[in-house]
C-alpha cells in the first residue's frame, strides 16, 4: 500500500474542447522538455480516423513521441477501461525513460478515470445484457432512451438516442445493481500514485465555434471525404464508436447521395460545435485546473505554462 509520504510521479494534463489548440500547446511544452504526449481523445484512438479526428500530423509525431494514437481498428469498440489500462502503461514507460508524460485530449471521462480511478461495477449477467440489446433492437434508440429515463433519468438526459453502446451500458448497470451508472462513477476507484498539473484551454465560445468550422473545412481539403469513403466501404455496423465520430455520419450521407457536400459540411460543423459545447460544459463543472487559458496558443501562454510546470516539478519531484 502506498503511503502518503511516498513521492508521486508527475503527470501534466493539457485539456480543452475540440479545436481549442491544446495539441499545439502540448507539442511545444513537450518538445521543450523531452516529454512524451499520450492521447486522451476517444476518437483519435482509431487508426481509420487520422484526418477526421484531427490526429497530430507526421511532423508533430517526429518531433515528440506520441502514444495511443490510432491503436484501435474501427471495427473495435474502445472503452474508458481499455484506454486507462493502456495509458497507465505508457505513463509508466515514459517515467522509466526519464520523460515527462503529457496527457492531451478532450475526453473528460478518460481524464476522470485516470485521476480518480474506475468504479468497480459488479459483473453484469449475460441475461441482462441480452435483454438490453433486444430492447434496443426492438424499439430503437429514442424509445429505448425513454425507457432508460424511468430507471436512470440522468444518463438518459445526457446520452443521444444513437449512442447505443453507452445507453446499453447505463441500462445494464441500473438493472443489475439497482443503482444508476453515475452513482457508481462518482464513487470512483483506487487512484494511481500520480501528481497532476492540469492546464485547461477554454476559448470564448464564438472564437471556438469559428475554429471548429475552419478546422472541418481543412479536414475536407486534406482528404476527409476519401477517409470517410474508405471507412464506409468496410460495411461496419453504424453503432460502432468510430462510425459515429464527429463529421463521419454526415460525410457518409453525402457519399450515399442523400445530401450535397455543402449540406454535409454544414451539418458536420454544427455537430462539431455542439460537441465542443458539451465538452466546455463538462470541463467547467468537472475539472479543477491549475491554469486556465481563454485563448489559443501564444508566446505568453507558453511562458505561463512552463512556469507552472517548473513550479510543479520543483514542488513535487518524481
Amino acid at each position: 500500500m502506498r503511503r502518503d509520504t511516498e513521492p508521486q510521479s508527475p503527470v501534466v494534463i493539457v485539456a480543452g474542447p475540440t479545436a481549442s489548440g491544446k495539441s499545439a500547446l502540448a507539442l511545444e511544452l513537450a518538445a521543450a522538455r523531452g516529454g512524451t504526449i499520450i492521447n486522451a481523445d476517444s476518437q483519435q484512438i482509431y487508426r481509420d480516423l487520422s484526418i477526421l479526428s484531427a490526429r497530430p500530423d507526421a511532423a508533430a509525431m517526429r518531433r515528440v513521441p506520441h502514444r495511443l494514437y490510432g491503436f484501435l481498428d474501427a471495427a473495435e469498440r474502445g472503452s474508458v477501461a481499455l484506454w486507462r489500462e493502456r495509458a497507465l502503461a505508457e505513463i509508466a514507460a515514459a517515467h522509466q525513460a526519464g520523460s515527462l508524460p503529457f496527457l492531451v485530449g478532450g475526453t473528460g471521462l478518460y481524464l476522470r478515470a485516470l485521476q480518480r480511478g474506475l468504479a468497480s461495477v459488479p459483473a453484469i449477467a449475460a441475461s441482462i445484457r441480452d435483454e438490453a440489446a433486444a430492447l434496443y433492437a426492438e424499439f430503437g434508440g429514442a424509445a429505448f432512451r425513454e425507457r432508460l429515463a424511468e430507471l436512470d433519468p440522468a444518463a438518459a438526459s445526457r446520452l443521444p438516442p444513437g449512442d447505443r453502446q453507452r445507453l446499453l451500458r447505463a441500462w445494464e448497470v441500473v438493472r443489475a445493481t439497482g443503482k444508476p451508472l453515475g452513482e457508481w462513477q462518482r464513487r470512483g476507484g483506487k487512484p494511481e500514485a500520480f501528481r497532476f498539473a492540469t492546464i485547461l484551454i477554454m476559448p470564448p465560445r464564438e472564437a471556438l465555434y469559428a475554429a471548429c468550422d475552419r478546422r472541418f473545412e481543412a479536414m475536407i481539403a486534406a482528404g476527409g471525404i476519401e477517409e470517410a469513403r474508405v471507412l464506409m466501404n468496410r460495411g461496419l455496423p453504424p453503432d460502432l464508436p468510430a462510425m459515429k465520430g464527429v463529421g463521419v455520419p454526415e460525410l457518409m450521407r453525402h457519399l450515399r447521395s442523400e445530401i450535397t457536400l455543402e449540406e454535409a459540411v454544414a451539418a458536420a460543423q454544427r455537430a462539431t460545435r455542439r460537441y465542443a459545447k458539451r465538452q466546455m460544459t463538462w470541463f467547467r463543472h468537472q475539472i479543477i485546473a491549475d491554469l486556465v487559458f481563454d485563448r489559443q496558443l501564444s508566446p505568453s501562454m507558453l511562458r505561463q505554462a512552463n512556469d507552472l510546470i517548473d513550479q510543479f516539478l520543483l514542488t513535487h519531484p518524481a
